[in-house]
């Protein structure tokens, strides 16, 4: 892990603010509060002029969040403490698994927890039965003065037990209301580009799914023409602006679903739209695009176009998910081939 430079927190009201720049740096990102990212934000904001703060302020540049990769490029490391390897060929986060990891954890934990107050309020249940039954065998052995004053005793250890186990029932609901938190959290992430907050391929993948199987579909793969050559010309925080553009300008369009399927590459899902009103749509979109003029920001130089090339094709009577991908991603080459900046349509022909 990085060393993270010292700095006088006691200072009046200096600490506090720190704490809320570091706090806000969090949220900013949308990183939890552990201690690997707490350090990580904490080097970041307190030597704002290192070169991890520097390469940082590159990479957020124009709003842009960080990743997992840029985290761990940096020094950082992951939730559960290791570092975050590169996104997999789904295009999730290994470093998701460690999330994951942790939040089963989390939740056994809290489990148990739960388990634990139960078994302690049955516990006192079954004690103040038996307690209660002895004082019935006092009254009727000597008499009822005798066993009001133990009732008295026994009224009042009970409700010593009844408020501890309130107590510990409340805390156990407390924490599993965070850990519900915690998990909704995750489940959202786990289904969104950090990058673009497009939903990712898994999230495209399960709505795709979860469609009946006669809903009409059309669906469009859309890649990013000659992206290497913005990356190698102007660096990679400029690429993600261009990622973030694209994604912006398709995600405007109404009536379909528009997700990151990994990298430069975008799939778009229309549901009862057929295959050539989409490509319409997409067509629409692409020179919507390419007639813009973005520049650097820094030094106003021309970026140069900017165009996708696409692939659209409409899904068949009992056509499973794979399939039609595959034929999108077939008239996508074939865009390639034919020059880019085009989009063309699947054969619809069995």
């Amino acid at each position: 892990m990085m060393a993270s430079r010292a700095v006088d927190i006691g200072q009046a009201n200096g600490g506090d603010r720190l704490f809320a720049r570091i706090g806000a740096f969090l949220a900013a990102h949308r990183l939890s509060p552990d201690p690997a990212h707490y350090a990580f934000a904490y080097e970041v904001v307190a030597n704002a002029t290192g070169l991890v703060a520097q390469r940082v302020a590159e990479l957020t540049d124009g709003g842009v969040r960080l990743t997992s990769q840029d985290i761990a490029s940096l020094g950082g490391v992951s939730v559960a403490g290791t570092p975050v390897d590169p996104a997999d060929d789904d295009g999730t986060m290994s470093g998701d698994v460690d999330v994951q990891q942790a939040l089963l954890d989390r939740m056994m934990f809290q489990l148990d927890g739960f388990g634990d107050a139960m078994r302690i309020v049955h516990a006192e249940a079954n004690d103040f039965g038996r307690d209660l039954q002895r004082s019935a065998d006092t009254m009727r052995d000597m008499g009822a003065e005798a066993g009001i004053e133990a009732i008295t005793q026994l009224t009042a250890d009970m409700i010593g037990r009844v408020q501890l186990a309130e107590a510990r029932l409340d805390t156990a609901l407390r924490e599993t209301e965070e850990l519900r938190t915690a998990l909704d959290e995750a489940r959202g992430s786990a289904r969104t580009d950090p990058l673009t907050d497009l939903p990712n391929r898994r999230a495209f993948d399960e709505t795709f799914a979860a469609l009946h199987r006669d809903t009409p579909v059309t669906v469009a793969i859309c890649d990013i023409d000659h992206f290497k050559q913005v990356n190698d010309n102007f660096g990679h925080a400029v690429g993600d602006r261009v990622i973030r553009m694209v994604a912006q300008t398709l995600a405007s369009e109404k009536g379909m679903m528009v997700a990151r399927y990994g990298g430069e590459e975008f799939a778009l899902l229309f549901e009862n739209v057929r295959l050539d009103d989409a490509a319409q749509i997409v067509e629409r979109v692409r020179r919507t695009i390419s007639e813009r003029r973005p520049r650097v920001r820094e030094t106003g130089e021309s970026i140069g176009t900017i165009s996708f090339s696409a692939g659209v094709a409409e899904g068949r009577v009992g056509e499973g998910r794979a399939a039609l991908m595959a034929r999108a991603d077939a008239a996508l080459y074939r865009a390639k081939d034919q020059g880019r900046a085009r989009t063309i349509t699947s054969d619809t022909t069995p």
